[in-house]
């Protein structure tokens, strides 16, 4: 028989809503339960030994229908302060992208993690929790521009999965709505926004495509094998996230430094000295982009090469000029 990852998936997840429920709604008959999930008697005559077998106290009630033993608990779950910490703060950071469903998820799993923490670990997360704040304005921005049609969790099943997609998807250079047939390969979180790195079958090379480009996303029942000898982190080191990536070369003002590494969205390929700078050479796909980025460090960073994005960057100030010259 075909290996399906779908029925498995909805099994543990009946497994364990089975123990929930048998817990609030005990003497449930294997009728009750059938008609409750949504599944036949059968499929229910083998959850229940699953359960027994796994270790959880299964009675049959005098009255008839099924019941837990008193005193059963899910094992917890066994984090420390600083770990919960750090998942509940994943889970904040998931709700400000700007796909609705995402937000919606990470709110239940931050909901059912609170749940089963001990009271000291949860006073703990909770008394922090209160006192961050993840880019409140950012979260403002997005909420207006949230998605309900998934397309982050399409992408993922079909990444995970190796499964086929067919996508619509918007060329911004062209200004045209184009559909691909693709290879989901991997996802990567990039500058602002999420990345699809798939084999694309209508140019025949690896490309990558902006999520929020997307128009429509349909995964596929048909498999594909992974491309030889492609490792996607080394992909994305020599390629860079396109296949146009232009040498980049800056001057950064020492006071700066720190700052224009933490926030760069490449790798840094070069460090060198120059005269009151630091020399910094990286690859970059997007010119507009990063001649907009730039702005924000004004005269602690000066661009050496490339003339284009020299030429780029004066036209934004001309432009900035032109604007405020009244």
């Amino acid at each position: 028989m075909a290996h399906n990852p779908d029925k498995e998936g909805t099994r543990t997840d009946r497994l364990f809503a089975m123990i929930l429920l048998l817990q609030q709604q005990p003497s449930m008959t294997s009728r009750d339960l059938a008609e409750h999930f949504g599944v036949s008697r059968r499929t229910v005559f083998r959850d229940l030994r699953s359960l027994t077998d796994s270790g959880v106290p299964l009675t049959y009630a005098d009255g008839g229908g099924y019941e837990i033993l008193e005193g059963y608990q899910l094992p917890p779950l066994m984090v420390t302060a600083r770990e919960a910490a750090t998942l509940l703060v994943g889970t904040e950071f998931m709700k400000l992208q700007g796909e609705s469903a995402l937000g919606k998820d990470a709110a239940e799993v931050a909901m059912k993690i609170k749940a089963v923490l001990p009271r000291e670990v949860r006073d703990f997360v909770g008394t922090l929790l209160e006192r961050t704040v993840l880019d409140p304005f950012w979260s403002r921005a997005v909420a207006h521009e949230a998605d309900e049609t998934g397309r982050w969790h399409k992408a993922s099943e079909a990444v995970a999965r190796g499964q086929r997609a067919v996508m619509e998807y918007w060329v911004e250079s062209r200004k045209e709505l184009t559909k691909r047939r693709i290879d989901p390969l991997g996802l990567v979180y990039y500058t602002d926004h999420w990345n699809l790195i798939a084999f694309d079958h209508l140019r025949g090379e690896i490309r990558n495509f902006r999520l929020d480009r997307a128009r429509s996303l349909f995964v596929l029942s048909e498999r594909f094998e992974w491309p030889d000898g492609f490792d996607l982190e080394a992909y994305l080191q020599e390629r860079g996230m396109g296949t146009g990536a232009e040498e980049i070369m800056v001057d950064v003002a020492p006071a700066a430094m720190r700052r224009f590494e933490a926030e760069l969205p490449a790798r840094i390929l070069r460090r060198e000295q120059a005269t009151g700078a630091v020399r910094v050479t990286f690859q970059f796909d997007n010119v507009d982009y990063l001649a907009a980025w730039l702005l924000r460090f004004a005269s602690d960073v000066t661009v050496v090469a490339p003339a284009v994005l020299i030429t780029r960057l004066r036209q934004l100030l001309v432009a900035i000029d032109h604007k405020y010259d009244k």
